[in-house]
């Protein structure tokens, strides 16, 4: 990542140190948060786990939308919001040569929001989102999007109980449309099969990590 540090840091003789940020993604249910959760782990005391929304002030207002009848223009602008301060955070870890994993980033806003927006937003959500979300944040080293048909990931979340506000099956369809929209312009970003057993999702992440030297 462009904050990497270098041996000129440290001192002439030391080993340069990677760091970077890697971001975990895609539609509910693709078992994004059990990966990011493994990977982190087996990355050892460097790597540093995170998600959005994050536990700060900002990130439990996000939360609280949830169960609120609230404009989809104020929800996208409090996930904007908690993101700005998250990229700080962010940044001060990879500068301190920390391997940043993150559950969720810019790239859900726009997926799932422009989702929402979609015959609200005069002109184009999508990419006004994409726009505004770019100026706030940074680009990850890697960004990992864990693919799933809308139905089969559906499925998975009705076994934990009540589905949430984001978990219907017209509406997780746009947003897995947004993602792949979103890989499809971004060379950052790399699909993997979110259907394989979970053991073997973890291992291709790694590899992709491994790849970059992160």
């Amino acid at each position: 990542m462009r904050e990497r540090l270098s041996t000129e840091r440290h001192n002439s003789t030391s080993v340069p140190l990677m760091a970077g940020f890697v971001v975990l993604e895609g539609i509910d249910g693709c078992g994004k948060s059990s990966v990011a959760k493994l990977v982190a782990a087996r990355l050892g005391k460097r790597a540093v786990l995170t998600r959005e929304p994050t536990d700060s002030w900002i990130g439990k207002a996000v939360r609280r939308g949830d169960s609120r009848k609230i404009s989809p223009f104020t929800d996208a602008l409090l996930f904007m919001a908690d993101r700005a301060q998250h990229t700080i955070r962010i940044s001060e870890l990879v500068e301190k040569g920390r391997v940043v994993i993150s559950d969720r980033y810019y790239h859900s806003t726009v997926a799932y929001q422009a989702a929402f927006l979609k015959g609200q937003f005069r002109g184009d959500s999508f990419k006004w989102l994409l726009e505004a979300n770019k100026r706030i944040s940074i680009r990850p080293d890697l960004t990992v999007l864990l693919t799933i048909a809308p139905e089969i990931a559906l499925k998975r979340v009705g076994r934990r109980g009540k589905l949430s506000r984001f978990e219907r099956l017209d509406f997780l369809t746009e947003v897995h449309r947004n993602y792949l929209k979103l890989a499809k312009a971004d060379n950052s970003i790399v699909k993997v099969d979110a259907c394989q057993d979970l053991e073997h999702v973890v291992e291709e992440v790694l590899g992709l990590i491994r790849k970059r030297k992160l």
